[in-house]
């Protein structure tokens, strides 16, 4: 999962993006709100923790500028105010959680999972493509019910296919997927992590199909297929 963080504190959104980066998250982080709504428009992410206070576009403008344009993104209010009056707006206005600061990072993480399950069909904690199968608490892959560990850039293409629940994902996306905004994208390491995820998979009946032109689809294997 991609997430953005936008945080004005230096030092508390540094801390932060470490927190979750070593979760296994990829984390893009920025201070302002206007630069924030630029990424929005230009990335795909799976989830925005936010705070309120920020230079030039606050926080609350951020969030009704992103619903005002049809973005479903999920979004968490982080914010040292613990006024009922701002948590109500906040979520009257599209947020879909509201945590007051200092957070506990065992609690962010369980409303960030929260918010995901919702995204699930079924709201189930696993998500399943065959015997392959991914435990959105823990946030590992197992086939069989044996755990399938990954490095954390496979586990993140391989994330982006399962969520994606029988659709197609794009190069594009899974790029995004993969990489921050401070690291160089690259095409043909992707292609290296898809093959070997294809190896690994092998003892699964999910196979990782190319689509030409389009991108990449994660589907159960035909019983017939080689």
């Amino acid at each position: 999962m991609k997430l953005l963080v936008v945080e004005d504190n230096p030092e508390l959104g540094q801390s932060l993006a470490e927190l979750l980066r070593q979760q296994g998250y990829v984390v893009d982080l920025v201070e302002r709100g206007d630069s924030a709504d630029q990424l929005l428009s230009q990335t795909h992410y799976d989830l925005l923790l936010l705070d309120l206070n920020l230079p030039l576009l606050s926080g609350k403008a951020l969030l009704r500028r992103l619903r005002g344009r049809g973005d479903a993104l999920p979004v968490i209010v982080l914010t040292a105010s613990d006024s009922m009056d701002q948590k109500v707006l906040c979520l009257e206005i599209g947020a879909d959680d509201y945590l007051v600061k200092p957070v506990d990072l065992r609690e962010l993480l369980a409303r960030m999972q929260a918010i995901a399950r919702r995204q699930m069909p079924g709201r189930e904690n696993l998500v399943r493509c065959g015997t392959l199968q991914l435990d959105l608490r823990t946030r590992l892959f197992a086939i069989d019910g044996e755990e399938l560990p990954l490095p954390p850039r496979e586990r993140s293409v391989l994330e982006a296919l399962m969520l994606a629940h029988g659709s197609a994902v794009s190069k594009a996306r899974l790029l995004d997927a993969v990489y921050s905004m401070d690291e160089e994208a690259s095409e043909d390491a992707l292609e290296l992590y898809v093959h070997r995820l294809r190896k690994k998979l092998e003892a699964s009946d999910a196979a990782i199909m190319t689509l030409r032109g389009v991108g990449y689809l994660l589907k159960p294997r035909l019983p017939d297929a080689e």
